[in-house]
């Protein structure tokens, strides 16, 4: 699938994390220069005629919640339960356990299989080395991390098994292409710590208006490299969009199944929500 050498692909990760980790300290000055960026950019949108067909921007001063219907409350869970996930196990779950691993490694699977990762690369005019599948694959598991933990414990007990799925995928990669062992485990060391600061950075974005969101991008998918403003246009529609369209689909059919169809990068109506088929039974419940 790559076309370029698996070394070159991590020692650009490991360059890019590790200039994330010098700038660390500078975190916040580094929000408001991406943020003022954006911000310049739909100002100088504002004088270009014939933008008839960009989207409005989103804009709200309140911290809304992603998904619109009434949130999952916390389980009635006895002292026993309490007790021994305080010592770091796992409590009886809604679901068999086994179903919800099987079904945490397909949602992963959707978010690799099911993904033109090619068209990113170009929409987004990205490389196509192992860092920018990473990048585009992460933002993908992120949103299925965001939709599971609103299903309670056996919610957050899945999504503990889809970061599980990622990272041996990962790794297996990484072997495959002949990354030797210890540069291999310095590499994930950097991913680990670029991933969960990208959760951190897209859980504020999706939760604020599209000039967060479209900083959060510009950060950690495009690594502070992207010059048109457009694809970060078409990056925010697309998360908004696919965010509403997975918050619809049945929360007990995800954890049984781990089943997730995304909607097209592209499309002429991005701010029409799909509406998701339910099944239908007859007089005789078949």
């Amino acid at each position: 699938m790559y076309r370029r050498p698996l070394q070159s692909a991590f020692r650009q990760l490991l360059n890019a994390s590790a200039s994330r980790a010098v700038l660390g300290k500078a975190h916040e000055q580094d929000v408001c220069q991406s943020r003022a960026l954006v911000a310049c950019w739909i100002t100088a949108d504002a004088g270009v005629p014939n933008h008839s067909q960009r989207r409005a921007l989103h804009s709200t001063r309140e911290l809304l919640t992603v998904k619109e219907t009434p949130q999952t409350t916390d389980e009635e869970v006895g002292a026993f339960t309490k007790l021994i996930e305080a010592m770091g196990f796992t409590g009886p779950l809604k679901y068999n356990k086994w179903k919800i691993k099987i079904a945490a490694l397909r949602m992963y699977t959707c978010c690799v299989e099911r993904i033109n990762y090619d068209e990113f690369f170009e929409k987004c005019s990205l490389p196509d080395t192992l860092n920018s599948w990473f990048l585009v694959a992460q933002l993908h598991v992120w949103m299925c991390l965001v939709r599971m933990r609103q299903e309670g414990r056996a919610g957050k007990y899945m999504c503990r098994y889809i970061v599980h799925s990622m990272w041996e995928d990962v790794e297996q990669r990484s072997k495959i292409m002949g990354i030797d062992a210890i540069q291999r485990k310095e590499s994930m060391k950097v991913m680990t710590e670029t991933f969960y600061a990208a959760l951190f950075g897209y859980d504020e974005g999706i939760l604020s208006d599209d000039c967060v969101l479209a900083a959060a991008v510009w950060r950690n998918m495009f690594n502070r490299q992207c010059e048109d403003p457009r694809q970060l246009e078409l990056m925010v529609e697309y998360v908004r969009k696919q965010m509403q369209f997975i918050d619809a689909l049945d929360g007990e059919d995800l954890l049984l199944t781990g089943e997730v169809k995304w909607r097209p990068l592209v499309e002429e109506h991005a701010q029409s929500i799909l509406k998701v088929p339910t099944t239908t039974y007859n007089d005789a419940g078949l």
